[in-house]
């Protein structure tokens, strides 16, 4: 079967900026490769940390040229989803493992008009969402252990997104496969792949010596590089 494969959206982590300057951080990926600015939330209780709130991400939001892209990592999510889509999500992630009524959750998450993720932790196996994939628009994979940043990338995430990827096909869904957890130039072309649709990276971006944007424009090049490579060896063959 043949699946045209989607150039890779960038959404960098705000879990690893400087909490301390948002305004300015967020003013400088306005023009970056950025497609969409990653926003974890984190409540302490499903996750053992806790991040960034409501006022958090209006304050973001107000210069934000990207979509932002905000990530559930709370118990009882279908309580606060209109809440963070007023305060500016595009779209809103919430994990499988947090979701006893699941199908509802997603409608939900339609019915405000945004994007309907759901995310899967390590140990969760792609097959569990067989009967919702169709309704998604996103299915994050946790490429580590969530509630910190900073995290190694969990090499097994490979073979799980190719897993996916033939789980969507099979089902006709049309959700792009984001992968968050410990990407880096090393893996992001595997990923990618692998079937992987949108990468979040957070200290491989702000931690970087050259600054957030130079790495987000490396990054998007050196994918594009391996593109090419992949389209001449296949026309070689």
């Amino acid at each position: 079967m043949n699946v045209t494969r989607r150039a890779p959206l960038l959404a960098p982590s705000f879990l690893a900026a400087d909490l301390a300057n948002l305004q300015a951080e967020t003013e400088r990926l306005a023009t970056s490769a950025a497609d969409w600015l990653h926003f974890d939330v984190m409540d302490g209780r499903f996750v053992p940390n806790i991040s960034f709130g409501l006022p958090v991400l209006q304050a973001v939001a107000r210069y934000a040229k990207q979509p932002i892209d905000v990530h559930l990592m709370i118990e009882e999510p279908q309580h606060y989803l209109a809440a963070f889509r007023d305060a500016g999500a595009s779209s809103i992630t919430v994990h499988y493992e947090a979701c006893p009524h699941l199908h509802r959750v997603v409608q939900q998450i339609k019915q405000l008009g945004c994007r309907a993720g759901v995310a899967l932790n390590p140990a969760t196996p792609v097959s569990l969402l067989e009967d919702i994939a169709a309704d998604l628009d996103v299915v994050l994979v946790m490429s580590v252990n969530p509630g910190f940043g900073g995290q190694a990338f969990i090499p097994n995430t490979l073979k799980k997104v190719a897993m996916l990827k033939d789980l969507l096909l099979d089902t006709g869904s049309d959700a792009l496969i984001e992968v968050d957890g410990g990407v880096n130039m090393g893996n992001a072309g595997p990923l990618v792949e692998a079937g992987a649709d949108v990468l979040v990276a957070g200290n491989f971006v702000f931690s970087a010596p050259e600054g957030p944007v130079a790495t987000l424009a490396a990054l998007r090049a050196h994918l594009a590089a391996l593109e090419t490579d992949s389209l001449a060896g296949s026309r070689r063959q």
